[in-house]
């Protein structure tokens, strides 16, 4: 199971790539924000991948933590983004429930659609193998 999950990293890890070249092309290369999450996300996979190599769960729960972390830092992006759109009046709980129509809506890009709802199955298939490999 590991190695699915390295998978969905590598997938998701691809779409920041292609989302991150738009952040160059439109000159937003300074947004602190934005290196900061692509620096925990590429933190966390380079865990990741050193517990699918060495087998030993601290690196594990190292990856979830990055990415825990990594991933408040695209919330942030998306309820920007999402505010930025019409919503800056909305509660954080409220900006969430925009984001997620605007995404089934097409309102949002694709790439910033798929790349926001994949990050929980990232997360969440890391951190079922965390539990599944420290209990057993």
């Amino acid at each position: 199971m590991s190695y699915v999950v390295l998978v969905a990293w590598l997938v998701q890890a691809a779409v920041g790539v292609l989302l991150l070249t738009g952040w160059f092309r439109h000159g937003r290369v300074r947004s602190p924000v934005v290196l900061t999450h692509v620096g925990l996300s590429v933190l966390g996979l380079a865990c990741w991948t050193t517990y699918v190599l060495v087998d030993q769960v601290l690196w594990a729960w190292a990856a979830l933590l990055l990415i825990t972390i990594g991933n408040g830092f695209g919330d942030n992006m998306l309820l920007w983004r999402t505010r930025r759109m019409g919503g800056s009046h909305l509660s954080t709980v409220n900006a969430y429930k925009v984001a997620i129509r605007s995404i089934f809506r097409r309102r949002l890009p694709l790439r910033v659609g798929f790349h926001a709802l994949f990050a929980g199955v990232v997360y969440f298939s890391t951190l079922a193998v965390c539990v599944v490999a420290t209990v057993s």
